[in-house]
């Protein structure tokens, strides 16, 4: 016999709301690095510091959006790491891009 009790579930409806905006705010950073790599502007070594913290969050943004897609997302422990993690990596991307359009 099994003493530990099943993990808390969520309902799929409220997991298929956060999945859909995850997915806008992984195609909109991608939309984002994509602007500002065909940015006709030469770079220089300085964008690095920019770039790379963006690429390494859309990196987690798409292990978040991995996370939310498989069918064991459905429980809450699994559910609330992959929402916190999309939430940090938006929180970092929009600091990023706050301070990135502050040097431009």
């Amino acid at each position: 016999m099994n003493d530990q009790s099943p993990p808390e579930q969520i309902e799929a409806v409220f997991r298929n709301g956060s999945v859909t905006v995850v997915g806008v705010i992984v195609g909109f950073s991608l939309t984002y690095l994509t602007s500002w790599a065909s940015n006709p502007v030469p770079w220089q070594l300085h964008d690095l510091i920019g770039i790379v913290p963006l690429a390494i969050g859309v990196v987690f943004q798409l292990f978040a959006l991995s996370a939310l897609l498989h069918t064991n997302s459905l429980e809450r422990p699994i559910y609330d790491r992959a929402v916190l993690v999309c939430i940090g990596l938006v929180a970092a991307v929009a600091v990023d891009s706050i301070l990135s359009a502050r040097r431009s």
